[in-house]
């Protein structure tokens, strides 16, 4: 199995797990900037074991790191509460505009090959996530407007983490990003973020933040320091997929024939683009 295909692999069962952000949200029943401090507090636990002094020498990978910490903490606040406030179907898909924006800056920012598979799939796959989660009934704008704030957040996210890990460990860049994401969600939102009282709901979050936060931030920043952020852009749209499907399955939606088109949409522009060789350099 080579580098790229562990790092395809472990990008893509990342993706799988925050899928499931939409049941913890509902049953956890707390608001998107808690389960947003909850996450980037179980992100931080590592943090005392992943700090290495000569990493720190590299100024452009610390600025990146800072910028990761910032974009995670907006990204999970504005996704989260657009979870909590309104259909899912609005959140993922307007969520999921931030993998069409990293394959049109991360050539220009951080000079990665270009993909043209990538690009050419992208609208493809904007298709079929329109086909599976129902674009017709797309009706809370604010919630929209949440999820879309989160793409651009999650774009520069990405395009970050690049950077950073040509110095910073999977460990470090999940640990280290989480303690700037969380000092940045207390300074905004202050108590919000901090759990008042325990209850099922809390365990439920905590159960979240742990699996979708700190484990499945380790698979995504091991991934991504094996593949480019285009093919990782595309590889993540697994999670709306996911979520989709688990709606269908536990919150009452129905997949419709288009619906099944739209899936196969999906996962056949996902693997035409894991498939591609020579990404052409921009």
């Amino acid at each position: 199995m080579t580098d790229a295909t562990r790092g395809s692999l472990s990008v893509a069962a990342a993706a799988l797990l925050w899928g499931t952000w939409p049941l913890y949200v509902r049953a956890g029943g707390h608001g998107g900037v808690l389960l947003a401090g909850l996450a980037m507090a179980a992100m931080a636990l590592p943090a005392p074991f992943a700090v290495r002094r000569a990493d720190f020498r590299d100024r452009v990978a610390v600025l990146c790191l800072v910028i990761v910490g910032v974009s995670d903490a907006a990204n999970a606040a504005l996704y989260f509460t657009a979870l909590a406030r309104g259909p899912v179907v609005v959140a993922v898909l307007t969520h999921y505009l931030a993998p069409l924006l990293v394959a049109l800056f991360a050539p220009l920012i951080i000079g990665e090959a270009r993909s043209m598979r990538a690009l050419a799939a992208t609208p493809v796959v904007l298709v079929g996530l329109a086909l599976v989660l129902g674009l017709a009934q797309a009706a809370d704008l604010t919630s929209a407007g949440l999820g879309a704030g989160s793409a651009v957040f999650y774009a520069a996210l990405v395009i970050a983490t690049r950077r950073a890990a040509r110095t910073f460990s999977a460990l470090a860049i999940t640990s280290l990003h989480a303690v700037v994401s969380l000092a940045g969600l207390l300074a905004v939102f202050g108590a919000a973020a901090l759990p008042s009282h325990a209850d099922a709901g809390l365990a439920i979050a905590l159960l979240g933040a742990l699996v979708n936060g700190l484990f499945a931030a380790v698979l995504f920043n091991v991934g991504l320091k094996r593949i480019t952020a285009q093919l990782t852009g595309v590889l993540t749209f697994l999670e709306p997929l996911t979520a989709s499907l688990l709606g269908v399955a536990f919150l009452g939606d129905r997949l419709t024939a288009l619906g099944v088109a739209g899936v196969a949409l999906v996962l056949g522009s996902g693997a035409w683009v894991a498939l591609e060789r020579s990404p052409v350099k921009g």
